[in-house]
C-alpha cells in the first residue's frame, strides 16, 4: 500500500482541482450544512503497488459520515495511472464505482492469484466489488478518468 500525502494548498492541488473542475462540480451539500466545495485531497503514488498516482478528492468530514470513504471521487489524472490489486476484506468494505469521465479498465479477481476478469470502463459504467475480491482500475485514455466511489463500512 502507498503512503497518502494530504494536499490542501499550492500548485499541485489547484492542478487537480482544475483538472476535475473541467467535467464536474466539485460541491456537496451535507445534511444541515451549507453548500462546500471537498474537504481534502489524498495524494497516493503508487498505489497498492500500481503506476502512477491516484488523487482520492474526499467529499465529506469523517464526522460527517459513517465512513470518510463513503463518497469519494477516484481521479486518475493522466493515461497509465493505475491502483494495483488490492482486497478490503480486512475492513469489511465493498465499494461501488460510478464512472464520471473518461476511460479505463477494471480487473477484478478471487484471491491473489485467481482469475483476472476485465471491464472496459466509460462514462456511465458502474462496477462493485465484494470485500473478499482483489481489484483495481486503469486509466487507458487520454483524459482524465474520474469515477464516484461509494465504500460501505460493516466492522
Amino acid at each position: 500500500m502507498s503512503d497518502t500525502i494530504i494536499l490542501s494548498e499550492g500548485a499541485e492541488f489547484d492542478h487537480v482541482i482544475q483538472e476535475v473542475s473541467k467535467y464536474i462540480n466539485l460541491y456537496v451539500m451535507a445534511f444541515e450544512k451549507n453548500e462546500r466545495t471537498i474537504t481534502r485531497v489524498d495524494k497516493r503514488e503508487n498505489m497498492y503497488g500500481g503506476n502512477g498516482t491516484v488523487y482520492m478528492l474526499q467529499m465529506f468530514d469523517q464526522k460527517e459520515l459513517a465512513n470518510n470513504r463513503l463518497a469519494a471521487y477516484m481521479v486518475l489524472l493522466n493515461k497509465g495511472d493505475e491502483s494495483g490489486f488490492h482486497t478490503h476484506n480486512q475492513r469489511n468494505e465493498q465499494e461501488l464505482y460510478v464512472v464520471v469521465h473518461g476511460t479505463g479498465e477494471y480487473r477484478e479477481r478471487t484471491g491473489t492469484e485467481g482469475f483476472i476478469r476485465k471491464k472496459a470502463l466509460q462514462k456511465g459504467d458502474i462496477t462493485a466489488i465484494r470485500s473478499i475480491g482483489y481489484h483495481s482500475v486503469e486509466n487507458t485514455g487520454g483524459e482524465p478518468l474520474i469515477m464516484f466511489v461509494i465504500t460501505t463500512n460493516n466492522p
